[in-house]
């Protein structure tokens, strides 16, 4: 797997599984981000945007449950949910609240790494609209590994660039004006920073175009915003 993999936040109080978790993941090429309770799970999904989260329910402060109810509030990244709770109440409670899939306590790491496996890729698919893995000429881009390479070159991006770029591909041919694309990537309290657009949209051109002087891929609408294009 490619060192640019999915980034993965692991929420649990046992520090025991919490290492365990982190060092297989982090094995398999996954970029890990832990956190001990549930007000550090939500700091965490604030900061680092991660595509998943493995969450254990039985939390001090906040609870799994109210952590997941509260990130789905605002997302729809998928949350896998680590447990001893198994009685069917407490399966369909975490489902209801937006949990997508539920792994019991004790678990088997193979078992847990395949149900990450088969949510990012679902995801994937969701969100770009397309099979996992989008190519457009000389770009590929690998959506439930992150990847993104030119000219079958790995270019590196910023989490930011990578928001950015799916984005744009998830609506491509498509008019996106300034505000969607500033509340997409960043929250809906960048609506007017229009700035933080244009320098983000320069440095991506940079990365992923032939000629970024005559851009190919990410095309500007005057006065609107950005359109990507597929066509040759």
């Amino acid at each position: 797997m490619s060192k640019s993999g999915a980034r993965i936040l692991v929420v649990d109080d046992e520090i025991e599984i919490l290492r365990a978790l982190q060092r297989s993941l982090v094995a398999h090429g996954y970029d890990v981000f832990t956190a001990e309770s549930g007000e550090v799970a939500l700091e965490e999904v604030g900061q680092h945007r991660p595509d998943l989260i493995l969450l254990d329910l039985g939390l001090p402060g906040i609870s799994g449950l109210e952590v997941c109810r509260k990130v789905r509030e605002q997302s729809n990244l998928p949350i896998i949910v680590l447990s001893v709770k198994d009685t069917e109440r407490d399966k369909v409670l975490a489902l209801d609240l937006g949990a997508d899939d539920y792994v019991s306590k004790p678990f088997g790491i193979d078992e847990v790494l395949a149900r990450v496996r088969v949510a990012l890729r679902h995801t994937a698919q969701i969100q770009s609209g397309t099979e996992p893995i989008f190519t457009a000429g000389p770009l590929r881009v690998d959506f439930a590994q992150r990847g993104v390479q030119v000219n079958g070159k790995e270019v590196k991006l910023t989490p930011t660039e990578y928001d950015l770029l799916k984005a744009l591909i998830k609506n491509r041919g498509k008019i996106m004006t300034r505000q969607m694309l500033l509340s997409q990537v960043w929250g809906t309290g960048y609506g007017t920073e229009a700035h933080y657009l244009h320098v983000y949209v320069g440095q991506l051109r940079r990365k992923i175009e032939p000629d970024p002087a005559h851009p190919r891929f990410i095309l500007t609408v005057s006065g609107v915003g950005y359109r990507f294009n597929t066509e040759e």
